[in-house]
């Protein structure tokens, strides 16, 4: 038999690591064409935050739904109709002609990806061994981050050819192309997958185990209280995210006066800081926990130490004025800041991984909050004092109430769950 290039399990992760990508560049496209949209239809810098930010509302409803609906029945289905409903989205985007038009199609690209990153959690906790958690998470948000790169200067050629709206709609089609690829190889149990081996299923969780455990209730109450304090964390997370991805690009444009084109490089230099970040701190954060064997050190003990480095590089953006050392320095702090996701996104699979869906969506709550705060309150500050480096004091603030929090995440303690009540079922054995 011929040797097959990839294993059934990387291809798997391979698939993911291409939906965060495309999902990033559907939701931060319009930060760089905002420039072009906003004069066209004429909205206000407060209307453009409201534009990014009406993503993010429905983001935050699905993020715990989304993750229920996943633990509840599988990654492939619900994936798969996220997926249908974002791609429409963008695809509606590049046919909006007004501001209600714009905030419609954001909000329906909030619904479609509420579900995804709990979802995808959902899948690389049945299809990941426990000893790459943080790898697996690392890498596919590194491919998020990569999308954050690209997107600037890929939406700039795309104008250039298309125009703005003609860009969402190709990336639209790309997003309905990756939708068809999933539903076809993805499979929620390992064990059925025509491609997988008996080597990897003997380092997989049992699948088998988990589904006969399917009609247990989701234990909400001590699962949100476990992941609380995880929220806030994220949180702090978020909003220095969401600074970065809504208005970087118009940061560079506006507060340096360059033009859409180096504003688009600038950005993509600043975004691969990022890239590089999420794929180390999954690898240190499983390397550590290899050797320490404590969760406590490998995923908490990071996010504290990169919170600190990360506020620390974003410091000089308050007083320096040269758009190479800002680049740097941007570069730095994002960096620092993405080093936490693998680290992160492992906690909800190492406290309660027979309710990952559910745990990472109520982690993920944190950010998406950020999401809807985070863009509103940048845009209303550059409103009322045309001073693009101020919105940053809350990102240094945050970051350090997030490195003090994180001693509070315990990601070394699994979530007791006891006898779990069950859902009243009519199957019956024979």
């Amino acid at each position: 038999m011929p040797r097959k290039r990839f294993s059934a399990t990387t291809t798997v992760l391979i698939l993911i690591c291409l939906m965060y990508g495309i999902t990033y560049i559907d939701r931060v496209n319009v930060s760089t064409a905002s420039s072009v949209f906003q004069r066209d239809l004429h909205l206000s810098n407060m209307q453009v935050g409201l534009v990014f930010s009406a993503f993010a509302y429905p983001y935050l409803i699905f993020q715990i739904i989304g993750g229920w609906v996943s633990d509840r029945f599988g990654a492939r289905l619900t994936l798969t109709v996220s997926a249908v409903i974002w791609a429409a989205a963008t695809l509606l985007t590049g046919l909006a002609s007004g501001l209600s038009a714009m905030l419609c199609a954001r909000v329906m690209l909030g619904f479609g990806e509420g579900a995804t990153f709990p979802t995808a959690t959902r899948a690389m906790s049945d299809w990941t061994t426990a000893s790459k958690r943080g790898f697996a998470q690392g890498i596919t948000h590194s491919c998020a981050r990569l999308g954050n790169a690209l997107t600037p200067p890929l939406v700039v050629w795309l104008i250039a050819l298309v125009t703005w709206r003609g860009s969402f709609i190709i990336l639209g089609v790309i997003s309905m192309a990756w939708t068809i690829a999933w539903v076809w190889y993805f499979r929620d149990d390992p064990g059925t997958h025509s491609a997988i081996t008996s080597s990897e299923l003997e380092l997989l969780p049992k699948y088998t185990l988990r589904k006969l455990q399917r009609n247990e209730r989701t234990p909400w109450l001590r699962l949100t209280r476990r992941m609380l304090p995880i929220s806030a964390v994220y949180f702090c997370y978020g909003w220095t995210l969401w600074l970065y991805l809504a208005w970087i690009p118009s940061f560079f444009l506006h507060s340096y006066h360059l033009d859409l084109k180096k504003s688009a490089l600038f950005s993509a230099g600043v975004f691969f800081g990022g890239v590089a970040g999420d794929a180390m701190g999954g690898v240190v954060s499983d390397r550590i926990f290899s050797k320490t064997g404590d969760l406590n050190k490998a995923r908490r003990d990071v996010v504290v130490v990169s919170f600190l480095c990360s506020l620390t590089c974003m410091l000089p953006i308050l007083f320096l004025h040269n758009v190479t050392w800002a680049a740097l320095c941007l570069s730095a702090a994002f960096f620092f800041s993405e080093f936490t996701i693998g680290p992160m996104w492992a906690i909800p699979m190492d406290i309660a991984p027979q309710f990952s869906g559910s745990a990472s969506g109520l982690m993920n709550t944190g950010s998406a909050l950020a999401a809807i705060v985070s863009p509103l309150v940048f845009g209303y500050v550059i409103d009322k004092t045309n001073n693009w480096e101020l919105p940053f004091l809350g990102s240094i603030g945050l970051l350090f109430v997030g490195s003090v929090a994180a001693f509070w995440m315990k990601p070394g303690e699994k979530l007791t769950l006891g006898n779990l009540p069950k859902i009243p079922t009519l199957a019956v054995e024979v």
